[in-house]
């Protein structure tokens, strides 16, 4: 081999490395992360077990026509169990997330309605923008009656905590037997510094039955566009192999 055709040779390897790694190497500013969770690991027992894994809680309390708001409380660490919002249930093998409305508020027997939202949060930064991000997860009928609802939500929020994007579907009597759902969102400019929240709520009065389960969460994203500087990077390399190869056929 001589010494044009190792030039050659090293000059397209060399140019197709950087190429390569401009294309596939995420930005390590990126703030939002991938988030996975069948709840088999967790300790039915150990009442941190869904706090310790970033899960948090918020409830909004409306009046007997169940649209005019009263009041709100949150954010908390969620608890594993209790009279309130969620807990692992299940045997090991086979165990889930149950989310409920949180039944230690009193205003429950004055007949509000108490929306008890479980959630993970995470913040968005500049460079999540242009990536689409994907809820999904599995669900079915806990001890639910007609008279309460439920939803699963994906949603961003701004320093005065007003949502300023959300996609919603509905839970409610889903059925008996498990089915997979999923939400999306993409990311853009106007989001950068708010919280991004994925979860689940679930609404009721007068104490009645409110559980629904939901298991094999999953929280990922579809590539981001390319930001500028690298499309021009991925550009320059383009023309490099151009001019290579006519150097090289000449």
């Amino acid at each position: 081999m001589n010494k044009l055709q190792n030039y050659c040779r090293n000059t397209v390897v060399t140019v197709m490395a950087i190429m390569a790694t401009v294309a596939l190497v995420p930005s390590s500013n990126a703030a939002l992360v991938h988030y996975s969770q069948d709840f088999e690991g967790m300790n039915m027992a150990d009442a941190a077990a869904l706090g310790n894994d970033g899960w948090r809680i918020f409830a909004n309390v409306y009046d007997t026509d169940k649209t005019s708001h009263l009041y709100d409380y949150g954010v908390f660490v969620a608890p594993n169990g209790g009279a309130g919002f969620s807990s692992i249930t299940g045997v090991p093998g086979s165990q889930q997330l149950t989310v409920f409305s949180d039944y230690n508020n009193t205003d429950h027997g004055d007949g509000k309605w108490i929306e008890a939202l479980v959630f993970q949060q995470q913040e968005i930064s500049a460079s999540d923008v242009g990536s689409i991000w994907n809820f999904t997860f599995d669900v079915k009928q806990g001890n639910q009656i007609p008279e309460s609802s439920s939803n699963a939500f994906l949603k961003t929020i701004n320093n005065a905590l007003d949502v300023t994007s959300e996609s919603i579907l509905d839970t409610t009597a889903f059925g008996t037997d498990w089915g997979t759902l999923s939400l999306s969102l993409e990311i853009d400019n106007s989001m950068v510094g708010q919280v991004l929240q994925f979860g689940f709520s679930s609404t009721a009065s007068y104490y009645t039955p409110s559980g629904v389960l939901y298991d094999n969460i999953n929280f990922s994203s579809t590539p981001a566009v390319p930001v500028p500087g690298a499309i021009w990077l991925m550009m320059s390399g383009l023309i490099g192999l151009v001019g290579v190869a006519r150097r090289c056929k000449n």
